[in-house]
């Protein structure tokens, strides 16, 4: 089996999105674990501070070492040979090909920071940082779901039809996919392209990776 372990102040923001369509399924079937953790929970003054101000002034508030460490500690005691990756803003380009490297994995755990993000010096304690693109969220929770629900995906027996995960968007040298068509064969004037209409399978595959190619280079 596969396991994640999330580290977060909502571990609520999860419930939803796993109870529902391929990570529910996955989850039922016991081919993937999900834990969400509460940072919180590891913070050890009255009041349960997870946040302060950053040295040398500036706004918002920074997420304290003390507790965000402690919960990695515990990520590791529970499985000892977790991968740890910080979800930030700084950290690699989050790819198909990381996703598929995770899923050789046993498992991993997914930090999720908040406010103005993390002590510097929490980095230490993590295996790897990971970005979803360049933009900022309010808190690492909806990347931490983009990073499950690809791996979860491309795990063994996850989805119904094998190909479907080797065929994806990405998958190959970072091709795009190709358009899809079904029916009805005409929609509002605008129909499906012949080739694939004609059972010419060797034509239909070329004609694929000719577009796919086309989409690609036209999204760069």
């Amino acid at each position: 089996m596969f396991y994640a372990q999330i580290l977060t102040l909502f571990p609520e923001f999860f419930d939803s999105p796993l109870s529902c369509s391929i990570p529910k399924r996955a989850i039922e079937a016991g081919i993937v674990s999900v834990d969400a953790i509460q940072i919180r929970d590891f913070a050890t003054d009255k009041h349960h501070k997870v946040d302060d101000s950053p040295y040398g002034g500036g706004p918002g508030m920074l997420m304290k070492p003390e507790p965000v460490v402690a919960s990695i500690r515990a990520a590791r005691d529970r499985h000892p040979d977790t991968h740890v990756v910080m979800l930030t803003p700084s950290g690699a380009r989050f790819t198909q090909a990381k996703a598929l490297e995770f899923t050789e994995k046993s498992g991993i755990t997914l930090l999720c920071g908040r406010y103005e993000g993390f002590d510097e010096r929490i980095c230490d304690y993590v295996d790897e940082e990971l970005s979803l693109g360049d933009y900022v969220l309010s808190g690492g929770e909806p990347a931490a779901l983009c990073v499950l629900d690809a791996v979860i995906r491309l795990l063994p027996e996850v989805l119904g039809s094998p190909e479907s995960a080797v065929l994806d968007s990405f998958t190959e040298e970072g091709i795009l996919d190709w358009p899809h068509y079904t029916r009805p064969e005409m929609f509002e004037g605008k129909g499906v392209p012949e080739v694939l209409l004609s059972g010419n399978h060797a034509e239909i595959e070329k004609w694929r990776t000719a577009q796919a190619i086309k989409r690609s280079k036209k999204r760069v």
